[in-house]
């Protein structure tokens, strides 16, 4: 009981630590609960067969089998604008009960023919999302700051990455971009390649990633989650501001990514999960961490991964052995590396200030 006592008192310190988030994919952080329902609807008109996804949704060690069972069941069900908006609004009231100060969610824009979705109005219903939290003190515009000052509520600045799947064509990326630019105003930031890291050749992106650059847009990459090393070294060469997980870097790849400081979202959950990295002694946090790369903890898909940000701080201090003053200094520095502007990155020095001021850290 004692022992269970002193895991529960260590857990809490880590949620009330505040921390930045990076890497997040909108509808992989869906709640279980949510998707419990919403996957029992779909069951009840006949879409999909809801027993067949029942246990893999309410179980938490999932295998990559079901971890990717899991993923189609969200693709069918985040099909609609209602369903969007809905995850969006739990997604960020998530991140900000367990003291995430600033969340950057990505998300790729979706089509669907049938209810009249477009990619503009799947991201509008994710602003509307966005809107519709109530529960705390949200600031999501990119122009905004003093809206998210001045209360006792809870606070959390929010940044929207628009992401671009690696099945997409040229002309589709471009599609991403444009749109990312005319919604600046309300909070978009950036762009995001994401996808199946075994589809689609770099050449088909990089004309849309680097007119995003030349707009004044941020770019991250997930790059290096499969062996590559002509693509790898391509998307270094390419200086994006971020990139994410950096899993199968052969020793030139590991060189030019030191030599380039790029940061590196690191997700240690996803990765084990996924098989990416074979386990979590070995995983190259530790590596990029002795180096003083520049890294931030993050979580990828929370609610496929059964995990949280939290989580992934208390992951890290437990395999490999780094105190609560060392992973606050990490949690510190990933303000250095977000995509909103300065007056923001300013807010967020305070808010770490005032933390440090009143965390205990033994």
């Amino acid at each position: 009981m004692e022992e269970t006592e002193d895991k529960s008192k260590v857990m809490n310190w880590w949620v009330s630590m505040p921390k930045v988030e990076l890497h997040a994919h909108l509808n992989g952080s869906i709640r279980n609960s949510t998707l419990l329902e919403l996957a029992r609807e779909l069951g009840e008109k006949g879409t999909i067969v809801f027993s067949d996804f029942e246990h893999v949704i309410r179980k938490n060690d999932r295998s990559l089998r079901e971890v990717f069972k899991l993923f189609d069941l969200i693709h069918i069900v985040t099909t609609d604008h209602k369903t969007i908006t809905r995850i969006t609004k739990e997604v960020v009231e998530d991140f900000a009960a367990e003291n995430v100060v600033y969340l950057e969610l990505r998300t790729t824009p979706k089509r669907n023919d049938s209810i009249g979705m477009n990619k503009r109005s799947y991201m509008e219903a994710v602003v509307e999302g966005l809107r519709s939290v109530n529960s705390l003190e949200i600031n999501f515009s990119s122009y905004d700051v003093e809206k998210c000052s001045g209360t006792n509520e809870k606070k959390i600045f929010v940044r929207l990455l628009l992401s671009i799947d690696r099945r997409e064509s040229t002309q589709a990326a471009m599609e991403t971009v444009n749109l990312a630019l005319e919604m600046r105003d309300v909070g978009v930031v950036g762009i995001d390649l994401s996808g199946n890291p075994t589809i689609g050749e770099w050449a088909t992106f990089f004309p849309a990633l680097k007119f995003a650059r030349e707009q004044g847009l941020e770019v991250t990459l997930h790059c290096g989650e499969v062996p590559n090393s002509v693509e790898i070294q391509s998307m270094l060469d390419f200086l994006p501001g971020r990139i994410g997980h950096a899993c199968c870097f052969q020793d030139e790849e590991w060189k030019k990514l030191k030599l380039s400081k790029i940061p590196v979202e690191i997700c240690l959950t996803s990765n084990i999960r996924t098989e990416s990295i074979s386990s979590m002694d070995v995983h190259h946090f530790a590596e990029l961490y002795k180096a003083s790369h520049p890294i931030v903890l993050c979580t990828d898909d929370s609610g496929v991964f059964s995990t949280n940000l939290s989580n992934e701080y208390a992951l890290v201090s437990s395999t490999f052995g780094l105190g609560r003053m060392e992973l606050f200094e990490l949690a510190r520095k990933a303000v250095d590396f977000i995509y909103a502007g300065e007056g923001v990155k300013m807010e967020l020095i305070k808010v770490f200030e005032s933390a440090a001021r009143t965390l205990k850290y033994n």
